[in-house]
């Protein structure tokens, strides 16, 4: 039994080469400094003694940032190539967050927080280059999916260490978060190697005399984007307004929120991939995302219980979630490949990274005032009723595909 294990986890691993781990390991070192963001909320108004409306509105200047940022990376990974790219931002961008931790006036704040998510929004389209370059042939979508986990298992350190650095210091948790991506820039530096210019330059030629498809001219692609901004939306609120719910409501301390909002990424560290593996090329990609998106609701119908044991229900709630965004997220970038070829990825990628930027405007400062004016509730009623919808737009858009 144990040796089967072992055999379908070396399975799901084998095959990829040597600059795709590498890339992951940085990935890791890279998103293991997210571990400020789930805290931005709590650190306006537990810290700060702000209101839960100026918390909305920096979550909201974080977004604004990101799609600036979204939109200047994809540009930039064509022009400098995505290592610069990568390198610059991680480390700007880890040096702005050590000074975000010595400011304390909000208009400042709300300045530093654009600058912050511009930097930290730029790596991604750079990132989703880099994998499609460095992969093997026929090991792009596995590639990914390892580069997810990477994310994941940086995501779950990020949370868990996140909450216990918040409980005693929120200015070093800044401190810490910025050292951490700034190290990442480094790793690239130091550990992937320079062949972006030659890459570039063959794109180059052989994009000459060609007509290459824009993202905006695939009506499609565009279709599948606008359902996804929709899902994000409703999928970053569990990082962004929901912890501030733990805490409000059900009184949840800053160390038990890190590491519940931590078991994420432990799951999908530990079984994405070999779920993937299993279930890859069985049926289309829209009929997970379909069933992820349906998880996701379900994990916000769980908020509705009452908290009775709460530390057990947000278990419950992101365990949900976790199984929505294992189905959903990965078979997404599957289908936004499907749509690409090299001379347009890095544009389909900005494209792609640009619905999570806006759905970082949209979500967080819907989601703060819905829960100020009408109820937490309300909130995630409004977010299931939405997710169902969601869920039937792909379900259409498949339908349209057949």
């Amino acid at each position: 039994m144990i040796k089967k294990v072992y055999t379908t986890y070396k399975d799901s691993f084998s095959g990829l080469s040597a600059e795709t781990w590498l890339l992951s390991i940085v990935m890791l070192i890279n998103r293991s400094s997210s571990m400020a963001v789930p805290f931005m909320s709590l650190y306006m108004t537990q810290y700060l003694h702000r209101p839960p409306s100026d918390a909305g509105l920096i979550i909201t200047l974080f977004g604004v940032g990101s799609i600036l940022g979204a939109t200047a990376g994809g540009k930039l990974t064509d022009v400098i190539g995505f290592r610069a790219v990568q390198i610059i931002s991680s480390i700007i961008g880890g040096l702005f967050f050590i000074l975000y931790s010595t400011v304390t006036h909000f208009h400042a704040l709300c300045m530093l927080t654009v600058v912050i998510s511009f930097f930290s929004e730029a790596f991604r389209p750079a990132n989703f280059a880099a994998i499609a370059t460095y992969a093997k042939e026929g090991t792009q979508t596995r590639s990914y999916s390892l580069n997810r986990l990477a994310t994941n298992m940086g995501w779950a350190v990020g949370s868990a260490v996140g909450g216990i650095v918040a409980s005693f210091s929120y200015p070093m948790l800044f401190v810490l978060d910025g050292s951490v991506s700034a190290l990442s820039g480094l790793s690239i530096l130091l550990l992937l190697p320079a062949t972006a210019k030659g890459a570039r330059k063959a794109v180059a030629e052989k994009i000459k005399g060609m007509q290459v498809r824009k993202p905006w001219e695939d009506s499609l692609f565009i279709k599948f984007l606008l359902l996804t901004t929709m899902l994000t939306t409703c999928f970053f609120l569990m990082f962004r307004v929901v912890p501030l719910f733990y805490k409000e409501v059900w009184h949840i301390n800053e160390m038990k929120i890190g590491l519940i909002l931590g078991m994420n990424g432990l799951i999908i560290a530990l079984f994405e991939m070999v779920m993937i593996s299993r279930i890859e090329n069985k049926r289309s990609p829209i009929h997970y995302i379909v069933k992820g998106v349906l998880f996701i609701a379900g994990a916000y119908f769980i908020l509705l219980l009452p908290g009775i044991t709460p530390v057990m229900v947000a278990l419950l709630s992101v365990l949900l979630f976790t199984i929505g965004e294992m189905f959903a997220l990965p078979f997404i970038n599957t289908f936004v490949m499907s749509r690409t070829n090299e001379f347009n990825r890095g544009q389909y990628a900005a494209g792609y990274t640009l619905s999570w930027s806006v759905s970082q405007v949209i979500g967080p400062s819907a989601g703060f005032y819905l829960a100020e004016k009408y109820g937490y509730n309300w909130l995630w009623i409004m977010l299931i009723v939405l997710l169902v919808v969601c869920a039937s737009g792909f379900k259409l858009l498949k339908h349209k595909m057949d």
